[in-house]
């Protein structure tokens, strides 16, 4: 409750705020934006449609925007408490993760965990992992940008042989070289890589660390042994914390979006954050719109929050006090 008052506090201070000269004669909020926008060259849909846009894309872009805190918490502020390394290097935890472990949800007490975070800009990387006899479990979980897991590595789904994986963005067009036993595309530039190994007891842990030893992440250029391409350009990564991503959130869906090119089934929705200054595509930023327009945003942004809780309400199966979706 506490937030969707912030939200339409907000929404009415913005509204407040409107140029007295563009609310002047019989013109209401809604024209008078329409107005600004155009006496300043941006081309917007209008109120009632950019309310819409913003439901439809907060429900889209919540688990983007979600994956970039995570990613900004993990991977570039190290002052966070949650630092995991830089970007292609794995960083194993010869320990189980605990409540204090918040940046995620990581209920699992009997896998320790190792985490990676690609950046496959300037080329794809080799992800090799050691022999894991059974009984032993491990796993290696890829998760993109778009949180859509896109491929798994491990002793159900690649078997306890050790192996070499690739891993490839969404701009790479070369092809599997010898000696890879497997290619995994992700959709996004940036993407999560999570390793779990079986922990049987305590005194086990020393063996759990050896595994995690033989995990190993390399640019493609070293695993061949040839010169490695131009480093990606270096990035200014917006800073992000719970409350900013409330109150910025379409600024970080605009950020992130330039890493995740649309598939098919996302251009409908991608068209229509353009048409609001979102994403690749615009044709104008997301901060020149009118006031009014802005303030439409928060309230569809509200709409879209209550639609999720609603559904996470009602459409999930309870079972021993977790709420479980459809697998399929």
């Amino acid at each position: 409750m506490t937030r969707v008052k912030r939200l339409l506090r907000a929404s009415a201070a913005i509204i407040a705020v409107l140029p007295l000269a563009a609310l002047s004669g019989n013109q209401d909020p809604i024209n008078a934006a329409k107005q600004a926008d155009k006496l300043a060259g941006v081309k917007v849909p209008g109120i009632e449609e950019t309310r819409a846009i913003a439901e439809e894309g907060f429900i889209y872009g919540l688990p983007i925007v979600m994956n970039y805190a995570t990613m900004y918490e993990f991977i570039v502020d190290k002052d966070s408490g949650q630092y995991k390394g830089p970007f292609n290097q794995i960083a194993n935890e010869a320990r189980v993760f605990t409540w204090q472990d918040t940046t995620i949800v990581t209920p699992n007490s009997d896998t320790p965990y190792s985490m990676l975070w690609l950046d496959l800009r300037a080329e794809p990387m080799v992800i090799s992992v050691p022999a894991v006899p059974a009984p032993r479990y491990f796993s290696v979980q890829l998760v993109d940008g778009n949180t859509f897991n896109y491929g798994y590595i491990g002793s159900r789904a690649t078997g306890p042989e050790a192996g070499d994986y690739m891993v490839v963005g969404p701009n790479w067009t070369g092809e599997t070289p010898p000696g890879i036993k497997q290619t995994f595309a992700s959709s996004t530039d940036f993407a999560l890589t999570i390793f779990r190994t079986q922990l049987f007891n305590p005194e086990d842990m020393p063996n759990v660390v050896k595994v995690q030893a033989g995990y190993k992440a390399q640019p493609l250029s070293a695993f061949l042994k040839q010169p490695a391409p131009p480093a990606a350009p270096a990035i200014e990564f917006p800073k992000i914390n719970k409350e900013m991503a409330k109150t910025n959130f379409f600024e970080y869906l605009d950020f992130a979006l330039q890493f995740a090119p649309a598939g098919p089934e996302e251009k409908a929705i991608r068209d229509k954050l353009a048409s609001i200054g979102v994403g690749p595509g615009k044709s104008f930023n997301f901060k020149d719109l009118s006031p009014a327009h802005k303030a439409e945003l928060l309230i569809g942004m509200k709409q879209g929050d209550e639609a999720i809780d609603k559904y996470l309400a009602g459409s999930l199966a309870r079972l021993n006090g977790w709420g479980l979706g459809d697998p399929f």
